[in-house]
Protein backbone atom coordinates (compact mmCIF):
# COMPACT_ATOMS: atom_id res chain seq x y z
CA UNK A 1 0.00 0.00 0.00
CA UNK A 2 2.69 2.60 0.68
CA UNK A 3 4.57 1.43 -1.93
CA UNK A 4 1.80 2.42 -4.23
CA UNK A 5 0.94 5.81 -2.82
CA UNK A 6 4.68 6.71 -3.41
CA UNK A 7 4.21 5.52 -6.80
CA UNK A 8 1.43 8.04 -6.88
CA UNK A 9 3.08 10.44 -5.35
CA UNK A 10 6.40 10.35 -7.71
CA UNK A 11 4.31 10.02 -10.96
CA UNK A 12 1.77 12.94 -9.59
CA UNK A 13 5.54 15.18 -9.30
CA UNK A 14 6.49 14.27 -12.69
CA UNK A 15 3.53 15.31 -14.54
CA UNK A 16 3.88 19.00 -13.10
CA UNK A 17 5.30 21.24 -15.30
CA UNK A 18 9.27 20.70 -14.40
CA UNK A 19 9.71 24.55 -13.59
CA UNK A 20 6.23 25.18 -12.44
CA UNK A 21 6.46 28.95 -11.25
CA UNK A 22 10.37 29.35 -11.78
CA UNK A 23 11.23 31.59 -14.78
CA UNK A 24 14.23 29.38 -15.24
CA UNK A 25 14.14 26.82 -18.55
CA UNK A 26 13.91 27.34 -22.34
CA UNK A 27 11.92 29.52 -23.88
CA UNK A 28 10.94 30.22 -27.74
CA UNK A 29 11.04 34.03 -28.74
CA UNK A 30 8.52 35.04 -31.47
CA UNK A 31 8.62 35.14 -35.17
CA UNK A 32 12.43 33.92 -36.04
CA UNK A 33 12.40 30.24 -34.05
CA UNK A 34 14.43 31.39 -31.48
CA UNK A 35 15.56 29.38 -28.28
CA UNK A 36 16.48 31.37 -25.00
CA UNK A 37 18.11 29.70 -21.79
CA UNK A 38 17.55 31.64 -18.85
CA UNK A 39 19.32 30.17 -15.91
CA UNK A 40 20.64 31.98 -12.40
CA UNK A 41 23.65 33.67 -12.63
CA UNK A 42 24.42 34.21 -8.62
CA UNK A 43 22.18 36.15 -7.61
CA UNK A 44 20.56 37.32 -10.86
CA UNK A 45 18.69 35.14 -13.96
CA UNK A 46 20.86 35.52 -17.46
CA UNK A 47 19.82 33.95 -20.30
CA UNK A 48 21.75 32.61 -24.08
CA UNK A 49 21.00 32.24 -26.82
CA UNK A 50 20.36 28.04 -27.74
CA UNK A 51 19.07 28.70 -31.86
CA UNK A 52 17.53 30.43 -34.17
CA UNK A 53 16.05 29.79 -37.51
CA UNK A 54 19.13 31.67 -38.65
CA UNK A 55 21.63 29.61 -36.58
CA UNK A 56 19.93 26.09 -37.71
CA UNK A 57 20.88 27.39 -41.55
CA UNK A 58 24.81 28.24 -40.42
CA UNK A 59 25.56 27.20 -36.88
CA UNK A 60 28.82 29.76 -37.22
CA UNK A 61 26.92 32.72 -37.47
CA UNK A 62 28.69 35.16 -36.14
CA UNK A 63 27.24 38.69 -33.87
CA UNK A 64 28.32 40.90 -36.88
CA UNK A 65 26.27 44.07 -35.94
CA UNK A 66 27.73 43.92 -32.41
CA UNK A 67 28.09 48.31 -32.36
CA UNK A 68 31.88 46.97 -30.60
CA UNK A 69 33.33 46.27 -33.68
CA UNK A 70 35.51 43.69 -30.99
CA UNK A 71 32.56 41.93 -30.52
CA UNK A 72 31.71 41.01 -33.63
CA UNK A 73 33.81 37.92 -34.33
CA UNK A 74 31.52 35.90 -31.35
CA UNK A 75 29.46 33.23 -32.70
CA UNK A 76 25.34 33.66 -31.94
CA UNK A 77 25.11 30.33 -30.84
CA UNK A 78 25.46 30.41 -27.35
CA UNK A 79 25.96 33.82 -26.97
CA UNK A 80 24.73 36.00 -23.08
CA UNK A 81 21.91 38.05 -24.26
CA UNK A 82 20.08 38.57 -20.89
CA UNK A 83 22.17 39.36 -17.94
CA UNK A 84 21.88 40.75 -14.50
CA UNK A 85 18.18 41.12 -13.90
CA UNK A 86 17.56 41.07 -10.03
CA UNK A 87 13.85 40.07 -8.12
CA UNK A 88 11.20 37.36 -8.43
CA UNK A 89 10.06 35.46 -8.12
CA UNK A 90 7.51 36.46 -10.81
CA UNK A 91 9.46 40.14 -11.68
CA UNK A 92 12.51 40.79 -12.34
CA UNK A 93 14.11 44.45 -13.22
CA UNK A 94 17.58 46.02 -13.75
CA UNK A 95 18.44 43.85 -16.52
CA UNK A 96 20.14 44.30 -19.62
CA UNK A 97 19.16 42.39 -22.63
CA UNK A 98 21.43 42.48 -25.81
CA UNK A 99 19.68 42.54 -29.29
CA UNK A 100 21.80 40.28 -31.79
CA UNK A 101 19.28 41.34 -34.63
CA UNK A 102 20.40 45.23 -34.54
CA UNK A 103 23.72 44.90 -32.30
CA UNK A 104 21.95 46.82 -29.19
CA UNK A 105 22.00 45.94 -25.18
CA UNK A 106 18.79 47.92 -23.91
CA UNK A 107 17.56 48.49 -19.94
CA UNK A 108 15.13 45.40 -19.45
CA UNK A 109 12.29 43.72 -17.40
CA UNK A 110 11.05 39.63 -17.06
CA UNK A 111 8.06 39.63 -16.04
CA UNK A 112 6.13 35.44 -15.76
CA UNK A 113 3.07 35.73 -16.66
CA UNK A 114 2.19 32.17 -15.91
CA UNK A 115 4.30 29.23 -15.51
CA UNK A 116 4.49 28.55 -19.58
CA UNK A 117 4.41 33.14 -20.21
CA UNK A 118 6.98 35.20 -19.79
CA UNK A 119 7.04 39.29 -20.91
CA UNK A 120 10.63 40.52 -21.63
CA UNK A 121 10.71 44.27 -22.21
CA UNK A 122 13.70 45.62 -23.41
CA UNK A 123 13.98 50.28 -23.48
CA UNK A 124 16.58 52.55 -25.11
CA UNK A 125 14.97 54.92 -22.45
CA UNK A 126 11.19 54.93 -21.46
CA UNK A 127 8.71 54.96 -23.01
CA UNK A 128 10.49 53.75 -26.35
CA UNK A 129 10.13 50.34 -25.55
CA UNK A 130 9.71 46.98 -27.38
CA UNK A 131 7.92 43.88 -25.52
CA UNK A 132 7.69 40.64 -26.68
CA UNK A 133 5.73 37.21 -25.14
CA UNK A 134 7.99 33.85 -24.55
CA UNK A 135 6.76 30.53 -24.47
CA UNK A 136 8.11 28.05 -22.54
CA UNK A 137 9.75 25.09 -24.20
CA UNK A 138 10.72 22.92 -21.16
Amino acid sequence: MLRTILLAAALTAMAAPAFAADVTGLWATPGNGGQVEIARCGNSLCGKLVTSNNIKNDPTLKDTKNKDEAQRGRTLKGLQMLYDFTGGPKKWTGGKVYNPEDGGTYSGTIEQLSDNELKLKGCIVAPFCKTQKWTRIR
